[in-house]
């Protein structure tokens, strides 16, 4: 083609230049007149629209709601008489769906990312298509390391089967903020459950972009062994039955796979941590704290979100000993506990209160764990469970793990 345009004759036909030959040569092709020039007009009718990323699900001109599949087009000025939708469009009276690739073009869509949709007309099956395309960059994505350097924030989920937990926490893996739940009613036909989930996922996007986080962690947790061993680990009964039935309710795959590709058209990183012992130290060691800091209910959940976001960070979950609400007379202060340890100047540091010491009038600290001196830990007790390198996901277009 570049050849033909240099030499001044470009082949330029529209309908396809090895159709427009093949008239010449019916016999030899086996087809009549009648059903060439059917070919013919089929390949010269079609419509167009490239997408536009910010427009109403990635494309103005042809707009397809990802709810229901609803087609609508903005039909051009001498023809708005025709419209039945407002704002000069036309509504189609069926609707599409695709099977092909169907999560990425949804992830696409209700990013509102570009979109490009070509209408087409098959003359062997007399059918109409809808084809959809798009074009994507790769991207190279930040690691943890990357971002605790970065000193961002992270948006921290604990999958429930009946409601997400999630805290944001910062680059030292302290909490900010309150704790945030999500309800998710994961029941009835499966369209009904995956649109309730994207729902879900994307208050979660709204959430990481509204406290300017730069990713969600959550659990790499899956379900499969215990789903397909059964009843022979989770327990027989009552209690068992019940167990079971809450595993099955979590679609732990399924909020994986989902979130990471609309986090991906999102600009925001996924990673997946260890799930060993999220749930048990996050009620152990952070419930408390975060129920000091507000008035709502702080669930062991909550906790769990906290540890999950300390270890996407490389930080241990436990936090050191010593570490107590503040007295009243003390005034708030920072805990000896946290992250980040930032020694007193000396001379200034209040010495130690132990057992039968006086804290003014007539007032005696009773109990050792009344310690408020602050004192490094110099003894690492992750005793195995410090998570140094988690695993991030990639990209939704590779749909490959790290």
């Amino acid at each position: 083609m570049e050849q033909r345009i240099a030499t001044g004759r470009p082949g330029i036909v529209v309908g396809g230049r090895r159709l427009a030959k093949l008239r010449h040569h019916l016999a030899d092709s086996g087809l009549t007149e009648a059903e060439w020039r059917e070919r013919w007009d089929a390949e010269r009718l079609f419509l167009t629209a490239d997408g536009e990323s910010g427009a109403l699900y990635g494309n103005y001109t042809i707009t397809v709601d990802p709810a229901d599949g609803a087609v609508t087009i903005v039909l051009p000025e001498p023809l708005r008489h025709l419209a039945n939708s407002p704002r000069g469009r036309y509504r189609l009276a069926c609707s599409v769906g695709f099977s092909h690739r169907r999560e990425e073009w949804m992830d696409r869509a209700t990013a509102h990312q570009a979109v490009r949709y070509d209408i087409v007309h098959d003359p062997a099956r007399d059918r109409w298509y809808l084809d959809a395309s798009w074009s994507t960059t790769p991207t190279a994505l930040p690691t943890p390391e990357d971002l605790a350097a970065t000193g961002t924030h992270m948006l921290a989920v604990d999958l429930n089967a009946d409601h997400l937990a999630a805290c944001v926490t910062d680059a030292h893996g302290n909490p900010v903020g309150g704790p945030i739940t999500i309800t998710t009613d994961l029941t009835g036909p499966t369209s009904r459950r995956d649109g309730r989930l994207r729902a879900a996922i994307s208050s979660l996007i709204c959430l990481a972009h509204e406290h300017n986080c730069a990713g969600i962690a959550i659990e790499n947790l899956g379900f499969d062994d215990a789903r397909s061993i059964g009843r022979e680990t989770m327990g027989r009964g009552r209690r068992g039955k019940k167990f079971r039935r809450t595993v099955a309710g979590m679609p732990t795959a399924k909020f994986r796979e989902r979130l990471r590709g609309m986090a991906f058209h999102a600009g925001l990183v996924v990673i997946a941590v260890d799930p060993a012992y999220t749930s048990r130290w996050g009620g152990q060691h952070w419930q408390r704290p975060l129920q000091s800091q507000t008035r709502t209910t702080v669930t062991r959940h909550h906790g769990a979100a906290v540890a999950i976001g300390r270890r996407a960070f490389g930080h241990g979950i436990r936090r050191r000993p010593g570490v107590t609400t503040h007295h009243q007379s003390d005034g708030a202060r920072r805990a000896t506990g946290q992250t980040v340890f930032v020694p007193r100047t000396r001379g200034t540091a209040r010495p130690p209160r132990t057992t039968g010491t006086s804290i003014g009038g007539d007032k005696t600290c009773w109990s050792q764990s009344g310690q408020l001196a602050l004192l490094p830990d110099l003894e690492d007790r992750s005793r195995g469970h410090r998570i140094t390198n988690p695993v991030y996901s990639d990209s939704a277009n590779t749909g490959q793990h790290h």
